[in-house]
C-alpha cells in the first residue's frame, strides 16, 4: 500500500552537483542525535553547511561510503520561516521541470499527504564523452515543523542512491525491482526534533 498519494507523474530532470565537497569536520546546526537510524543502518553526519541566515544543510553517510562516490547518502535540510511546503517544494519543481528541456533521460513523481510532500526523481550526468557516467535517485521529503523554541521551518529530509558507470544498468534494473521500499521508508522515517545551534 502506497503511503502517498501519487499526484502527477512527469519527467523532469535537476542539476546536481559533481563537486567533492572539503574535508572540514562537519557541525551538527540542527542539533540532531546521531547516529541516525534508517533503513536498518546507522548514518553518521559527514558534512554540513549554513549557506544563509536561515537555511541550513546536512548529510550523513554510513561507514565506507565516500562523499565523492557515495552509494546511499541521507539528507536534512531546514529552512527556518513561516514557509508553505507547497511554496518550498514548487522551488525544486520549477528546477525540475526546467532542466527537463535539456535531459530527457529522468523520471519525476510526486506525492502527497497530510500537508507533507514527497518529490522522487531520476536523474543523470555525463562524462566529458557525452556518456551516462551516474544514474541518481532521489526522495525528497518536506514537512512543515516548528523547532525546539516553537519557531516555524520547512525540515527536507531526503534519500539520494546512485548508480555509477559500468554499472548503471544494473543499478536500473535493482531499482525497477525494489522502487517502492526506497519511497516507503522515506515517507515513515520518524524526522528528529531541530534545536538550532546559535552561532
Amino acid at each position: 500500500m502506497k503511503l502517498f498519494k501519487l499526484i502527477a507523474p512527469a519527467l523532469i530532470a535537476i542539476l546536481f552537483s559533481m563537486s567533492v565537497k572539503g574535508q572540514q569536520k562537519a557541525t551538527d546546526f540542527l542539533s540532531i542525535p546521531g547516529p541516525v537510524q534508517f533503513d536498518n543502518a546507522s548514518w553518521r553526519l559527514n558534512w554540513s553547511s549554513h549557506p544563509n541566515a536561515n537555511y541550513y544543510k546536512q548529510e550523513y553517510l554510513t561507514p565506507g561510503e565516500q562523499t565523492d562516490k557515495y552509494k546511499r547518502m541521507l539528507m536534512i535540510d531546514y529552512i527556518a520561516g513561516s514557509y508553505a511546503v507547497k511554496d518550498i517544494a514548487g522551488i525544486k519543481l520549477n528546477e525540475l521541470k526546467k532542466l527537463k528541456e535539456t535531459n530527457p533521460i529522468v523520471q519525476f513523481q510526486m506525492y502527497e499527504n497530510n500537508g507533507e510532500i514527497i518529490l522522487d526523481f531520476l536523474l543523470s550526468a555525463n562524462d566529458n564523452k557525452g556518456s551516462v557516467a551516474i544514474i541518481e535517485r532521489n526522495i525528497y521529503r518536506y514537512r512543515s515543523i516548528t523547532d525546539s523554541s516553537g519557531n516555524p521551518g520547512v525540515v527536507l529530509f531526503g534519500l539520494s542512491e546512485r548508480g555509477y558507470a559500468p554499472d548503471i544498468e544494473k543499478f536500473l534494473t535493482d531499482l525497477k525491482s525494489n522502487i517502492q521500499t526506497s519511497l516507503n521508508a522515506v515517507a515513515a522515517f520518524n524526522i528528529p526534533q531541530v534545536n538550532l545551534k546559535n552561532k
